[in-house]
């Protein structure tokens, strides 16, 4: 689940040093409904912070709320708990990257992927209010198929109690991408090597049931309607 900024919201992010980036800076962008369509095509994102000195990159899921991305993970983990320090908080960068295609060129120098990446640096925190919180892991779970949240038990105390959720609001944001055929050299043009691109994208298959699934348990039209 994703819901769209408001209507005075500023159409681009303001770029700041930490998000224009150093090389093809032409594939740069600050588009906010670009960051927001690359944001909520994905389902996996990658949470890097500073642990004891030293960089962790994890893996987790996320869902994005307007300007909000809320991502989830045990009490126990310790970037959550690091989170749930109000004061300064958790310095972290987030990122979300689409493979496009497979970039083959003549030359080995020129392979490439298409891509669209975003990403997002800011301070993350640890979402307290009651409320809040049961509003991100509908839209978590909403996030991975959408209208799942209305058709399975609420989370009860103790899995709440269970799982930590935290926020980080997207204002330090950029997207890049790259899309196009490879680019040789004109020197390599003629080299009797196949050139071109390898598009691809996510398939899903058909959906499994749980060999302990009711007969009476039809599959959803939310489902079936991802294929």
């Amino acid at each position: 689940m994703s819901h769209p900024a408001e209507p005075d919201t500023p159409s681009a992010y303001e770029p700041t040093t930490r998000t224009v980036p150093t090389r093809s800076r032409e594939r740069a962008s600050y588009d906010r409904e670009l960051v927001h369509s690359i944001l909520d095509g994905a389902y996996v994102c990658h949470l890097g912070f500073v642990r004891d000195g030293a960089p962790v990159v994890l893996p987790t899921l996320y869902a994005r709320v307007g300007e909000t991305l809320y991502v989830h993970g045990s009490t126990g983990s310790r970037p959550l708990r690091m989170a749930g320090q109000a004061d300064p908080g958790l310095a972290v960068c987030l990122t979300v990257t689409h493979v496009d295609g497979l970039v083959l060129a003549r030359s080995a120098f020129h392979h490439s992927i298409n891509y669209r990446s975003a990403v997002i640096h800011g301070t993350a925190y640890q979402v307290t209010d009651p409320d809040e919180k049961r509003m991100a892991l509908d839209a978590l779970v909403d996030h991975v198929v959408a209208g799942r949240s209305a058709d399975s038990r609420p989370a009860n105390a103790k899995e709440l109690a269970a799982t930590a959720v935290i926020r980080i609001d997207l204002a330090e944001v950029s997207a890049k991408c790259r899309a196009g055929g490879p680019n040789d050299e004109p020197e390599d043009m003629a080299l009797p090597h196949w050139a071109g691109v390898v598009p691809v994208a996510p398939a899903y298959g058909a959906p499994v049931p749980s060999e302990d699934l009711a007969d009476s348990v039809a599959l959803p039209d939310y489902l079936a309607a991802l294929g």
